[in-house]
């Protein structure tokens, strides 16, 4: 490819909403460009990129049986009714109507579509297992897109749904996927941690992320010191410190509580530790159940657990209005001990404990009523939550499950994710049967699971890159050789340019030729590290019959022939530099 005629040429301008370094540099390297928000145009650059990411990931897929097809973008909305995915994903689902008023909406994921493709013909057991992927378009109604690629509304992903006939098969094939995406992602340059998280509205009952390590992350998540242990802050588990057990436990006793509403004036005015408090915070469900989630006053609540624990999709905070009227307590100073004898006949309420409870005799906290608290309260003696379970949220320095050490926290990019869906859509689609060898149908023991294009590729741009640009790995570098050609307006050094740039051609090597007359030195060298390319290679009146050579992100330079030249690229294909 010719420089001069490469479209767009580098800028030194940034968007004003740019505050990510991948961001910066794909924007003013002419990798991408905005649409409207969250919507990219990916340009010739970011799309030779792209397609070695999906180069590499269709070879990997491809070895372990995978077989590519694809779905229409548009998916019949009643499938989608089928497994009750329009309600608990409403609010990130995109829906159109065709002419015939027809319903679709734009898939997020496809599991639907996948599951309605192979209900249509009679699979039998000896045809299992079955994996099928695809790089398909997806949608997603963000709330606020921000972070160039990191967090978008419209991208290409490569999406996989695995079909197996039992649970103990469907294991095999997981960790298969697992080896193939870390083998994909180190082959694209990047370095990932296998995150233990929550599976969320894809179904299921467990999923791991594959998180490129990084400040500028939204995935945040727990290691213990082996990092044997690594689960997101969703789902992540600790071992609560015991407090108070050996303490007799006292009678109960309200007394008067001049205090304002916060945990802190409770510790204040009793001159009690603050893990002795209760915390209770009050949720409303979709299905409009009040949820009174209580906890140790030293740890905050987890809502993804919390949702799991009641089997809901959404909560909202309750309102003061609903508290005072609804459940006839007091903002501040709600209480779980005889809260249900004062709520109306119609108002469903669901108290659940978490278990950091029972390591805290003698607790104390709110009456409900205002100004007024109880003191030594204990669960199962004062009051008897409908749920127990662990709705706490992990927090540095806290005890690994495994009880190996302090938790350390980390923050990276979600790069791919592999989710157990089970008979999760399966036994909810009608149909979605394989014939058994006793000639019975059975549900589909199932898999998802994805990766994001775009994503990749802005984080290997967020992870490999200095302060001059982009240092791309070899492996998905948009051209393999950057020729820089310099005193071009002397006719011998511009034959031998052109000579060099169409012997490497020969060779099958990509180059991305500066051609540019009028250009300096030093701004083709600028332009050369931003895009970053893995090989700057110089010609000037300087270099004579050898080639100056220079590594992206090293300092040095080196003089080599073309055919060392030829042999370094070819066998270094894989390096990461």
């Amino acid at each position: 490819m010719l420089y001069s005629k490469l479209f767009p040429k580098t800028i030194k301008q940034t968007p004003q909403d740019a505050s990510l370094v991948s961001h910066k540099l794909l924007y003013r390297a002419g990798f991408i460009r905005e649409s409207t928000a969250g919507r990219y145009y990916m340009l010739p650059l970011g799309m030779r990129v792209q397609q070695k990411i999906q180069k590499i990931i269709k070879e990997e897929m491809d070895k372990i049986g995978g077989q590519e097809m694809i779905t229409p973008v548009l998916h019949p909305k009643a499938l989608w009714a089928e497994t009750n995915r329009t309600t608990s994903v409403g609010f990130e689902l995109m829906s159109i109507k065709d002419r015939n008023e027809m319903e679709f909406v734009l898939g997020g994921t496809a599991e639907e579509m996948f599951v309605d493709l192979v209900r249509k013909f009679q699979i039998s057991y000896k045809d299992l297992p079955l994996n099928l992927y695809q790089f398909s378009t997806k949608f997603r109604d963000e709330l606020r897109a921000r972070g160039g690629l990191l967090r978008v509304r419209e991208f290409l992903m490569k999406d996989a749904y695995s079909f197996d006939i039992s649970e103990e098969e469907f294991r095999v094939t997981y960790e298969l996927m697992r080896q193939t995406y870390s083998k994909i992602f180190e082959r694209a340059g990047l370095k990932t941690l296998v995150v233990a998280s929550d599976n969320g509205y894809i179904g299921g009952e467990y999923c791991h992320e594959f998180v490129v390590e990084s400040e500028v992350g939204e995935s945040r998540f727990f290691v213990n010191p082996d990092n044997s242990y690594c689960a997101h802050e969703d789902i992540a588990e600790f071992i609560p410190d015991k407090k108070n057990l050996d303490e007799q436990e006292k009678s109960l006793q309200e007394v008067e509580a001049v205090r304002g509403t916060t945990m802190e004036d409770g510790v204040k005015l009793h001159r009690l530790p603050l893990w002795q408090q209760i915390k209770d915070v009050l949720f409303v469900d979709e299905k409009g159940r009040f949820i009174l989630a209580i906890i140790r006053g030293d740890f905050d609540v987890n809502e993804i657990k919390l949702l799991h624990a009641i089997k809901a999709y959404q909560l909202r905070p309750a309102t003061e209005e609903e508290i005072r009227n609804k459940i006839h307590s007091e903002p501040g100073f709600i209480s779980p001990v005889g809260i249900k004898e004062l709520i109306e006949k119609d108002v469903e309420l669901v108290i659940v404990a978490d278990e950091s409870l029972h390591t805290v005799k003698n607790a104390y906290g709110g009456a409900n009523k205002k100004h007024r608290d109880l003191l030594n309260m204990n669960l199962g003696r004062d009051y008897k939550p409908d749920i127990t379970s662990d709705i706490a949220m992990a927090k540095e320095g806290f005890l690994a499950p495994d009880g190996s050490g302090p938790l350390t926290a980390k923050k990276g990019i979600e790069v791919g994710n592999i989710f157990q869906l089970g008979f999760h859509y399966s036994s909810k689609m009608r149909g979605a049967n394989f014939v058994d060898k006793n000639g019975k149908p059975q549900p589909y023991y199932m898999g998802c699971y994805g990766i994001g294009l775009g994503r990749t590729l802005a984080s290997v741009a967020e992870v490999s890159c200095d302060d001059q640009g982009i240092i791309w790995p070899l492996s998905v570098a948009p051209f393999q050789v950057h020729l820089v050609g310099l005193d071009l307006k002397g006719e011998s050094v511009k034959r031998e340019a052109e000579r060099v740039y169409k012997l490497l051609q020969v060779e099958g090597i990509e180059v991305l030729f500066d051609d540019r007359i009028d250009v300096s030195p030093g701004a083709k060298f600028a332009d050369a590290d931003l895009i970053g390319v893995p090989f700057r290679v110089v010609i000037s009146n300087k270099t004579g019959k050898t080639l100056e050579v220079k590594k992206r992100g090293s300092k040095q330079t080196e003089f080599l022939t073309l055919s060392s030249l030829i042999e370094t690229v070819k066998n270094r294909e894989w390096l990461i530099l």
